[in-house]
């Protein structure tokens, strides 16, 4: 596969080399392999042949360009690769050459590729949800009692905790990764029909020669070929693309908190990241910037996948192909995405100070709604509503702290009078008690996140070649 510097900047190393050309071709080749032995085990073809073409299925023998451009012109990768494959064997066994690729057709071979390449990519994003989540997790927990202020329609709300901003912020991540985990066991499964699907070359053997196929594979066998029926195969790409739209809100809230006129996080700096060669004040967030990336380009990719859903009878003109096109750019955003938020999790710099800050600026004023609860007991709701309308017009007009106003009308107010605790009154403007409703509610949040994690945590070397960590 090849990747523009522009898409190589937004994405990883590892992901490029899931989906790599020759990535790919080699995932042909262990398809035609599988395919034989198969084969071979019912009786189909001889064992000598399935030997001669399993000895030839490596894609360092073959010129991987060669075959990309006279695809162009074949309509389908996999016509010239078995076009080659057959005459590499043929100079072995001119017999077995016959039996390449028997009763299988281009659609078998190249969506089985794609599955097995996906295979490999899930389980990067599986490793790298593990490291993100955990990282979360971790902040969560010690930042829970943590005040900051929550915003909504991008205006200051009221306080509420660092921890529950955290632990929203993981919760969809570990939906993700468990929904992946489930759609994967359903979508990764071998694609096997022959020319419309019926296995009618292979006669009554056919089944059991998918069902070898799977195993040596290490894919679910399916109950029929699914050439037209993308259902499955669609619902996990746009899992990957929900999961770019939750790494892309994160993003988006982590730039905006990382802004110099709210300061309150950080990515972390130092070896040119995130400088600016006419400004050296300035710390981007590139990290964020990736993310964001990533989510702006997805939603047409996912779009693809299910505009391209149409196929035409049994095998699809074009729409397939547009599939096949887009589905990788999911899969290196998403990597991409992660990759570079876990980068800067790991070492995210929090100013809680900042954060108090940013709350003790607003006068007091976030704390309105508490004290009109508070003060509803003493003279009734539509009073103390009005009360507080009054107060808060006053704070600002007069730039006062609204503690400050409220305490003012308490000594003034008859109505208020012998009615109010002071003392409780002022601990409304508490910030950290403020937070504790959010503090509450995330760190129960938090355990059942932590025991869905410890659930799904992979094993220190998962293999490549099974299912295993994202089933």
């Amino acid at each position: 596969m090849s990747v523009s510097i522009f898409d190589s900047f937004l994405t990883t190393g590892e992901m490029i080399a899931v989906f790599d050309d020759a990535a790919v071709v080699q995932a042909m080749f262990r398809f035609e392999a599988a395919l034989a032995q198969a084969q071979a085990a019912e009786g189909i073809i001889p064992d000598s042949a399935a030997r001669a073409i399993g000895s030839v299925c490596n894609a360092q023998l073959y010129d991987i360009p060669a075959l990309i451009s006279a695809s162009r012109r074949a309509g389908s990768l996999a016509i010239p690769l078995v076009k080659e494959l057959t005459k590499t064997v043929a100079l072995y066994n001119t017999e077995s050459a016959a039996h390449v690729h028997w009763g299988s057709t281009s659609q078998d071979v190249i969506d089985t590729a794609l599955v097995l390449t996906t295979r490999d990519a899930l389980q990067l994003l599986d490793r790298g949800l593990q490291s993100l989540i955990d990282c979360l997790l971790k902040l969560a927990e010690r930042h829970m009692a943590t005040p900051v202020l929550a915003r909504t329609l991008m205006q200051p709300a009221q306080a509420t905790s660092f921890g529950f901003k955290l632990v929203g912020w993981a919760a969809p991540l570990l939906r993700s990764r468990s929904q992946l985990r489930a759609l994967s066991a359903r979508a990764l499964q071998l694609q096997l029909g022959g020319a419309v699907g019926t296995l009618a070359v292979m006669g009554d053997k056919g089944p059991a020669v998918a069902q070898r196929m799977a195993q040596e594979l290490g894919l679910a066998a399916p109950e029929a070929a699914w050439h037209t029926q993308r259902d499955e195969w669609v619902r996990l790409g746009l899992e990957v693309a929900v999961l770019v739209g939750s790494l892309g809100k994160i993003a988006t809230d982590l730039s905006l908190m990382a802004q110099g006129e709210i300061a309150e996080l950080a990515e972390p700096s130092g070896h040119g990241r995130g400088g600016s060669s006419a400004m050296p004040h300035k710390r981007n967030p590139v990290s964020a910037m990736i993310a964001l990336a990533a989510a702006g380009r997805t939603p047409q990719r996912a779009a693809a996948l299910l505009a391209n859903m149409g196929q035409e009878h049994e095998r699809g003109l074009g729409n397939w192909q547009a599939e096949l096109a887009e589905w990788p750019g999911l899969f290196l955003s998403a990597h991409g995405a992660l990759n570079a938020l876990t980068e800067a999790f790991d070492g995210l710099q929090v100013d809680a100070p900042r954060m108090l800050h940013n709350i003790d600026d607003l006068q007091g004023l976030i704390f309105a709604e508490a004290v009109s609860i508070y003060l509803a007991a003493a003279i009734g709701r539509p009073a103390a509503h009005s009360l507080m309308e009054q107060l808060t017009r006053q704070a600002v007009a007069e730039g006062m702290h609204l503690a400050d106003a409220v305490a003012a009308a308490q000594d003034n107010d008859p109505r208020l009078a012998g009615k109010i605790d002071r003392a409780a009154l002022l601990q409304l403007f508490d910030p950290v008690a403020a937070s504790a409703p959010a503090q509450a509610l995330a760190t129960r949040q938090l355990q059942q996140l932590q025991a869905a994690q410890q659930a799904l945590q992979l094993p220190e070397n998962p293999s490549s070649n099974s299912n295993e960590g994202i089933k």
